[in-house]
């Protein structure tokens, strides 16, 4: 079925942020756990939109892949 010209089966394109439940499910912890190791400097720094948190996907995906460090090792890695 076709929709102002787009087919059902097309997809949009994956959100560049994520919030605290999707950093949570991208970790496999808690949200909670995502909150304390934002607080503790163990996540990339989060940006604010308006009145909400989120955490760039791409940026989450590169620092696992980095094994996760904290946050100034990151930073200095990034050259930020």
């Amino acid at each position: 079925m076709e929709t102002n010209g787009k087919s059902k089966t097309e997809h949009r394109p994956a959100a560049l942020t994520a919030n605290a439940n999707q950093v949570a499910a991208m970790l496999g912890v808690s949200v909670r756990q995502v909150w304390r190791l934002h607080a503790t400097g163990r996540l990339p720094r989060a940006i604010r939109l308006g009145n909400c948190v989120r955490w760039r996907r791409a940026e989450i995906e590169a620092f696992v892949e980095a094994g996760c460090p904290t946050r100034e090792k990151w930073e200095c890695l990034r050259g930020m």
